[in-house]
C-alpha cells in the first residue's frame, strides 16, 4: 500500500512541476509566441484579402452579381385581407 501512496506522490509531483514549467515557459517565451501568431495571422491576410476584395466588388462584373433577384411573380392573384372594422 505504501508503495501506491509514494507512486501517486512521485506522479503528482511530476505534474504539478510540468504545469509550473510549461507557465514559466508560456511567461518567458510570450513575445516570440505573440510575434509569432501576428505573422502568421499577416501571412494569412495577405494571401485570403485580395480574393475577399474582388468578391465584394463582384469580380470583373464590378458587383453586377451582388444585385438581388426580384421575387417570383405568383400566377394567381394573392387576396389581401381587409381590416377587421
Amino acid at each position: 500500500m505504501q508503495k501506491i501512496i509514494n507512486a501517486m506522490a512521485v506522479l503528482s509531483f511530476i505534474g504539478t512541476a510540468s504545469i509550473i514549467g510549461g507557465g514559466v515557459y508560456v511567461y518567458t517565451q510570450k513575445d516570440a509566441i505573440v510575434d509569432n501568431v501576428r505573422e502568421r495571422i499577416t501571412e494569412e491576410l495577405a494571401k485570403a484579402l485580395p480574393d475577399m476584395i474582388v468578391g465584394a466588388v463582384g469580380g470583373m462584373g464590378m458587383g453586377a452579381d451582388l444585385v438581388p433577384e426580384l421575387p417570383a411573380v405568383p400566377a394567381a392573384p394573392v387576396a389581401v385581407p381587409g381590416l377587421p372594422f
